[in-house]
């Protein structure tokens, strides 16, 4: 973790296979001036939850990435303005400016005059005659190195206007819709229908409909839609509510890990991440308004929140006030919602917290300044002292204590949470659908009428979709719009990357359907040309990123990738990409056999473990894994000297499906080969006779349930293993810690570059003054790495060119190729001030 803004994985240095060993990852100083502040997270293989090295802070002396410093110091934020208001601003910088401007509700860019005062400016702005309500103002500084730094905003209320009531509304069901979901919602409108029909039925599991949602507008992929697409939110949220739909804004701390934003050094970002839905909703027509903004930042994975207490908890606290104070400053009708875990009345951690002159609960806290909670009351039964009913209790009877009624949301959770440290009881993943309508009817019996309580929420919309009745022979699964079209092809060609011996990260473009685009499917083959078949099906995964994991050392593969709508109708394939991986000392081990059977009570995992090459049993490995669909129990075993180990479940009938899918092995001089796994009868196994002692190149198993790619050996969560909602935006949600290709730097002469410079995002818009006829680019490479720029190569020689703009927008390709490597191509949409950039296709 890099200043809370990059998430880069981490290399091992581990050469006897033994578990530990180094860590270490390489960090381009180059984009940093001050302090940058680095952190190593991990999962304990023991407990499945994350762990943390010390916080180490680098000091970088580098004047030439330094952004100016920016402020708006009059008018006050949040007063009342009339007549011409003179904007005052005062910049700091280490570089000379080349421009200081103003902007006023969003529109074009204003040049600002200095005012004879070194670094302070101003700009007169004389407001419409009669103009009423809200305005806003942003300042921003760009000095001659291209660096720009910008200004939080300003809100003033013009004509005497006055604060807006804050309404909050029934919230009965509501359900979370994450990133990879909601910019298919942004950027594939027939996703909208799958949606609407899921929140509308109620026959199929006799449950009740969904009227809200919480919808994830965070930045996926490099792509941040609130920023640079805004008309896709205000399309999606216009349909929403033609449909009756309300829709709350969710975000958390703005940093690439959530819960980084509670921390003071980091309120900043968060308040910024704030700014954009309420500057958004300033700009949107009364129907394309957020109803709500839902705040889940989740300060208890930090690990300091038990080990320094009280000190994490204040700061969450100042960072939630100061996001509050936003919207209050603004005047606008935005209903705050906090999302809290069951546990913050009743937890040691949460207790006798002192805030603003008062030591009480954490939530009675969060309570006091939001307008309504969330609570993770994450169980899977609704009665008994640990079950979903009484984790509300508290907070239902202290929202009644202060007179806020309507404001606590029950949540329950559908997500598979077998591979963190969570505890199988805290969601309905295992007992189905069914058995969750009939707890939720208790709790709605229970406290429905209730004057504080605002409703179900469910976690979360891609789970839920796929979670059936119960696991049993006769299950039911909620069907989707009939549809027999494809969807098209990805947009973007596939990437592939090597990141060590063993694993390979293929990125592509997002793929269109009329419907919903469910998955990719990733094909691997060692031979150029393949055909693209289920005996070559590496695996599938949600998201624009796949890491395939367990392969073999210094071997070429090839990939391809098609898309899968919900129905399973599968687009064409894309074209070829290839890596190569690196090399090891260690030998690569693989589970040869598997088998599942039924004990009476339980459910029962035997398998073995051999050298891949030899097929002799390998024994004392330790393998970590879980049972799946109508079990969840994680299990650590170790095998014998046949190679075998074996594990049970927790008690599931019979009828129940089960499976068991291997999450690590370790062995001293191994490494777990696990994309050529063989899951075929133990009693097909016979070592000395009838197993070949080289299997082909194409030997593919699948391990149990289809899995996203992980970047890891380890658990592959959404965010955290932590008894609480996950969040997206893990490294392996599109964050790679590693170049896609040779370029390490590009910096422009002009204008700002959106977002900011990364190897692993391909594209860029560059914003340019309206008189700029050229922009100047320079390009930093790698060793032996080609670059061209419009096709016009680049040397180490003269690594920059300069671009003539056209009347329109400009569009720069840049194409790199690495030695030995695959082209990789970045595109930057160079758009003038006040101008409208094309809408881009997608992330």
């Amino acid at each position: 973790m890099i200043n809370a803004e990059t998430l880069a994985d981490v290399h091992t240095d581990d050469p006897d296979g033994d578990g530990s060993g180094t860590w270490y990852c390489d960090i381009d100083a180059s984009r940093y001036d001050g302090p940058v502040e680095i952190a190593v997270k991990g999962w304990d293989a023991g407990t499945r939850y994350g762990v943390w090295s010390p916080f180490v802070t680098l000091q970088v002396e580098n004047p030439a990435a330094s952004k100016p410093v920016v402020t708006i110091d009059s008018p006050a934020d949040g007063t009342q303005v009339d007549g011409a208001v003179m904007i005052e601003m005062s910049v700091q910088a280490k570089n000379p400016l080349s421009s200081v401007e103003v902007r006023i509700d969003g529109g074009r860019w204003l040049k600002a005059k200095a005012d004879g005062s070194s670094g302070r400016y101003k700009y007169l702005w004389k407001p419409p005659a009669g103009a009423s309500g809200t305005s806003r103002i942003e300042a921003r500084a760009s000095d001659r190195r291209g660096n720009v730094g910008t200004s939080l905003t300003t809100y003033v209320r013009l004509g005497g206007a006055a604060a807006e009531p804050v309404t909050v509304e029934p919230q009965d069901r509501a359900i979370w819709i994450w990133e990879k979901a909601s910019y298919n919602l942004f950027y594939n409108d027939g996703s909208k229908e799958v949606l609407d029909a899921l929140a509308q039925d109620t026959a199929t599991f006799q449950s009740d409909p969904v009227t809200t949602f919480y919808l994830g507008i965070d930045q996926l992929y490099g792509t941040h839609v609130m920023r640079e697409a805004p008309e896709k939110v205000r399309a999606f949220v216009s349909w929403a509510h033609s449909r009756g739909y309300k829709v709350h804004a969710t975000i958390a701390g703005g940093t690439i890990l959530p819960y980084m934003g509670a921390y003071s050094r980091y309120h900043e970002i968060a308040v910024r991440t704030m700014e954009d839905v309420i500057n958004y909703n300033l700009s949107a027509a009364p129907d394309e308004r957020f109803d709500g903004v839902n705040v889940d930042i989740e300060p208890y994975i930090l690990p300091d929140f038990k080990t320094a207490q009280p000190s994490v908890q204040i700061q969450y606290l100042d960072g939630l006030s100061k996001m509050i104070q936003r919207r209050d400053a603004a005047g606008i009708n935005l209903p705050f919602g906090t999302v809290i875990p069951r546990w913050y009345d009743s937890a040691a951690q949460a207790q006798n917290i002192p805030w603003r002159g008062t030591a009480t609960w954490l939530s009675e806290h969060v309570q006091n300044i939001s307008d309504y909670v969330a609570i993770m009351d994450y169980r899977d039964t609704a009665d008994g002292s640990a079950g979903i009913i009484q984790g509300a209790l508290g907070e239902l009877a202290y929202a009644n204590a202060i007179g806020k009624p309507g404001s606590v949301v029950i949540a329950v959770e559908t997500l598979d949470i077998a591979d963190g440290g969570d505890p199988e009881t805290i969601t309905f993943r295992e007992e189905g659908r069914t058995h969750m309508e009939s707890e939720l009817d208790k709790v709605y019996a229970a406290v429905g009428s209730d004057p504080a309580f605002a409703g179900i929420a469910m976690h979360h919309y891609d789970p839920l979709r796929q979670l059936p009745s119960d696991w049993g022979p006769d299950r039911i699964t909620w069907e989707p719009p009939a549809d027999d079209s494809p969807p098209s092809a990805v947009s973007v060609r596939p990437t592939a990357a090597a990141f060590d011996h063993q694993r390979i990260d293929v990125t592509f473009g997002r793929a269109f359907d009329n419907t919903e685009v469910e998955e990719y499917y990733v094909y691997r083959s060692t031979d150029s040309g393949f055909e693209p078949d289920e005996s070559n099906l590496a695996g599938s995964t949600r998201g624009l990123l796949f890491s395939d994991t367990g392969l073999l050392p210094n071997t070429t593969y090839y990939y391809k990738v098609a898309a899968v709508d919900v129905r399973g109708n599968q687009g064409p394939a894309s074209d070829e990409t290839s890596a190569v991986t690196g090399d090891t000392p260690l030998a690569p081990m693989v589970v040869r056999g598997m088998e599942i059977t039924h004990t009476g009570t339980s459910a029962k995992v035997s398998l073995r473990v051999v050298d891949r090459e030899t097929n002799a049993p390998i024994p004392a490995a330790i393998v970590h894994g879980r049972f799946a669909y109508g079990a969840g129990k994680f299990v650590d075993i170790v095998t014998d000297a046949d190679g075998m180990a074996s594990a049970t479940s927790e008690a599931v009938a019979a009828d129940r499906q089960v499976d068991f899918i291997v999450q690590r092995i370790t062995a001293p001089g191994y490494y777990w080969a696990k994309a050529y796994d063989v899951r075929e009868p133990l009693s097909a196994y016979d070592q000395q006779a009838e197993t070949p002692s080289v299997l082909p190149e194409e030997e593919h198993a699948v391990d149990g349930p289809h899995q996203e790619g992980s970047a890891v050996d380890g658990p592959h969560q959404e965010g955290s293993a932590a008894d609480g909602s996950r969040q997206e935006g893990s490294a392996a949600d599109g964050q790679p810690g590693h170049s896609l290709a040779g370029l390490l730097a590009l910096t422009f002469g002009q204008g700002e570059l959106s977002p900011v410079f990364s190897p692993d995002i391909t594209r860029y818009t560059l914003t340019v003054e309206r008189d700029v006829s050229a922009v100047n680019m320079t390009a930093a490479a790698a060793p032996e790495t080609a670059v061209a720029v419009n096709d016009v190569p680049l040397s180490a020689e003269q690594p920059s060119v300069e671009i003539p703009l056209d009347t329109d927008d400009t569009t720069v390709v840049i194409a790199v190729t690495p030695p030995g490597g695959q082209t990789v191509t970045y595109t930057v949409t160079v758009v003038r001030q006040g101008a409208e950039a094309a809408a881009p296709a997608g992330p």
